[in-house]
């Protein structure tokens, strides 16, 4: 795969479109995938990742860095997560801010996005046979199955740690499933989207000020340890899962994409916007938060939304801006990169 010339105006997008991956990963039940996907650069994304092998390593370990980073194809990559970082630190706090003033309102425009993914996506497929109607049909039986099961206890052994970051990394590799909602099951979302995140800006703050005392804290310094056991994990999990997709795309490349719009649409069940939350219990029916004093998200117990409400509607609109965003999105996909 050629590596595409970009201008200054597509290298703008792309960390635009790293953005909204990134925001996409942080909220439960959304998959930066679909971004990568409906945008155009879904198998670049792959393609890239696959490049990182025993011949990168060598590379690397040689001092050729300008040839390595020519090789993972570092010009693409790097303005992609250059989005993901500043999406941390910026739209990605606006959505969590959102997502407890009008919840609804936030779960209505990922679930519009999801639906118009679907249908664009679904449009431009033309190997509908039969095989891939059945891989079609399995993928959304395994995405709403997923917003069915109910979630275990938090864990912070490693190696179940390291199992979560290649579990988890999925949201970004497969359109449809989300990397957050899989923690939420797995028990380990606070644990490590929250509190190890936390406590890795808390120990970046200190010891800028010059405060090490975090050091000896030894909570603290169990989720620094936790989270880079994640990290690794998610690392691990990228690479092997690329490496396999790159497979498939390469010698079933219809059967993939079949399946991928079936976790697609099975994904419409974890983005329902009508929803309550439930939260996490102890022993004895209090109620369990998070380091930040957030109580500790569990599951949803969905319902059909009541049409006389007005704030229903306004749910409705922006179900609509949703679908017009990716609209928006798969326009110029097709146009990208040329």
């Amino acid at each position: 795969m050629l590596q595409p010339t970009r201008s200054a105006s597509d290298k703008f997008y792309l960390v635009l479109k790293g953005i909204a991956m990134g925001t996409a990963n942080k909220v439960p039940g959304v998959s930066g995938g679909v971004v990568a996907y409906i945008a155009g650069f879904y198998e670049e994304f792959i393609y890239s990742f696959q490049k990182l092998n025993s011949k990168a390593l060598t590379l690397l370990l040689r001092g050729r860095f300008n040839s390595f980073y020519r090789y993972v194809n570092g010009r693409f990559l790097s303005l992609l997560f250059l989005g993901e970082i500043i999406s941390y630190f910026t739209v990605s706090r606006i959505f969590d801010i959102f997502i407890k003033m009008a919840p609804i309102l936030v779960w209505a425009l990922f679930f519009g996005m999801i639906l118009g993914s679907v249908y664009y996506i679904s449009k431009s497929f033309d190997e509908w046979s039969r095989r891939n109607i059945m891989l079609c049909t399995v993928g959304t039986l395994l995405g709403i199955g997923t917003s069915l099961l109910s979630p275990a206890g938090d864990n912070d052994n490693l190696f179940f740690v390291f199992f979560c970051g290649i579990v988890s990394i999925s949201g970004m590799t497969l359109p449809g499933l989300s990397g957050s909602f899989i923690l939420i099951l797995l028990g380990n979302y606070v644990l490590l989207l929250v509190d190890s995140i936390n406590a890795f800006s808390y120990t970046i703050l200190h010891s800028f000020s010059g405060d090490f005392s975090w050091w000896n804290n030894p909570l603290h310094m169990n989720l620094l340890t936790v989270l880079g056991v994640f990290l690794l994990g998610s690392l691990v999990g990228l690479v092997s899962l690329s490496h396999l997709l790159g497979w498939t795309f390469k010698h079933y490349r219809g059967e993939t994409n079949a399946t991928i719009i079936g976790f697609i649409t099975g994904s419409l069940g974890v983005v329902w916007p009508w929803k309550k939350e439930v939260v996490k219990l102890d022993g004895v029916g209090n109620l369990m938060n998070d380091m930040n004093g957030n109580p500790i998200l569990e599951n949803y117990v969905r319902y059909l939304p009541d049409m006389t409400a007005p704030s229903n509607w306004f749910a409705i609109v922006m179900i609509a801006l949703g679908f017009i965003t990716v609209y928006l999105l798969d326009r110029y996909g097709k146009n990208d990169y040329t």
